[in-house]
């Protein structure tokens, strides 16, 4: 391969410039994004950033030193429209093109929005750009904040806001946020960290609509009680960045599918990150975004399938100052035993909690609440269990 094209400058897109080089690609490396900044670190948006603790300096991924090491071309603020595979071609904004042998596709996901014209006053948060906006809303005083969606997101977005001193409510349409991630018995006792920061949880009820002429001055439910407020901020959930590959010959859906490789059907493309359905699953965590690559270039350079990637699934949240982790892989039916800590008045107690799921005698995952040495031995002897990394033939 002489020339590799990048597309997406996120954190799996830096990710994947650097195992290029470190696995002695010294063609040409060009990378593509459509945010005007170069890779940043996203998980600090909803937290220390929203709530001024930190700056921009401190998002930047990698210093100047090492993007200059990495002898890459960077096409900042210019999205990709189109790849042409029988060209080798990735078509960029104002009809510009870059051709090369093999393709990396990073896009990641974008927020995704209400249905309906935009107020000023509603905000999602998924970019540096739409981080800043959002900040600079919640400096200007007091505000009324409403959050639709008890994700991750939505959560660590609320605790930011209360931590500023605002009035909030998150509204969870599911009886209980994080249900399908934690199962109802531990989603219940993280739920109580919403009621102990001081913000109000309502759940069991959509958005209707969202009222306001000028601004939005209010959220109104599916159950017809009224939320007003100053500030809406929407969370839920992503939807991969994939309209640029319509038309190419790669499957899509609910991301970039790719095998457990991250190898799409075409031996010189493949896909990583919050995009790229690997295995049959799309992960959106940092983690995930930072462990493909490596697998994805090995394969890329080789021209096929040669190592699989199948990591444990791993992801965490700051919340209410506490930090949340949970590793593994639980099914409905697994049984779930709190092995350390307390639960106190439904929410984990001072001490913190460690759960156990557990299926036939077996540990299948682990939540931590503030326990993280604990987590972090159960978490390894999973690892171990499970055989995270497997290479084939």
């Amino acid at each position: 391969m002489r020339t590799v094209i990048v597309v997406g400058a996120s954190l799996s897109g830096l990710y994947a410039a650097r195992e290029l080089r470190a696995q002695g690609f010294d063609g040409r490396l060009v990378v593509v994004g459509d945010e005007p900044h170069r890779p940043y670190d996203r998980p600090p948006l909803s937290k220390d950033f929203l709530t001024g603790r930190t700056g921009e300096d401190r998002l930047a991924l990698g210093d100047a030193e090492e993007i200059t090491e990495l002898d890459a071309e960077w096409l900042l603020g210019t999205r990709a429209r189109g790849l042409d595979t029988r060209e080798r071609t990735v078509l960029l904004d104002g009809g510009r093109t870059v051709c090369g042998d093999g393709v990396v596709i990073a896009t990641g996901a974008s927020a995704r929005r209400l249905p309906g014209p935009g107020l000023p006053g509603v905000h999602t948060l998924r970019t540096l750009d739409d981080a800043r906006s959002l900040r600079a809303e919640l400096t200007a005083g007091a505000r009324r904040v409403v959050v639709i969606g008890g994700g991750f997101i939505g959560a660590e977005t609320a605790s930011s806001c209360a931590g500023l001193g605002h009035d909030v409510t998150v509204v969870e349409a599911a009886p209980l946020p994080l249900v399908p991630q934690l199962g109802p018995q531990m989603a219940a006792v993280c739920a109580a960290l919403h009621r102990r920061g001081g913000v109000d949880l309502v759940t069991g009820t959509g958005v209707a609509a969202l009222r306001g002429t000028v601004a939005v001055t209010a959220v109104e439910l599916t159950d017809g009680r009224l939320l007003p407020a100053d500030v809406v901020i929407v969370g839920i959930g992503a939807v991969p960045n994939t309209g640029w590959l319509a038309g190419s010959p790669l499957t899509l859906r609910d991301g970039v599918l790719c095998d457990d490789g991250c190898a799409t059907a075409l031996p010189q493309v493949v896909a990583v990150g919050d995009v790229a359905r690997v295995g049959g699953t799309r992960a959106e965590h940092w983690t995930s975004a930072t462990e493909q690559p490596r697998i994805a270039v090995r394969n890329l350079l080789a021209g096929y399938t040669a190592e699989t990637v199948r990591p444990l699934p791993y992801f965490w949240s700051d919340q209410y100052g506490a930090r949340i982790q949970f590793a593994g892989r639980r099914l409905d039916t697994d049984t779930v035993r709190v092995a350390e800590g307390t639960v106190t008045d439904g929410a984990p107690g001072e001490d913190g909690l460690l759960a156990l799921y557990e299926r036939e005698g077996r540990t299948t995952a682990v939540l931590s609440v503030d326990r993280p040495r604990p987590f972090m031995r159960a978490r390894r002897e999973l690892g171990r269990g499970a055989g995270a990394m497997e290479t084939v033939s």
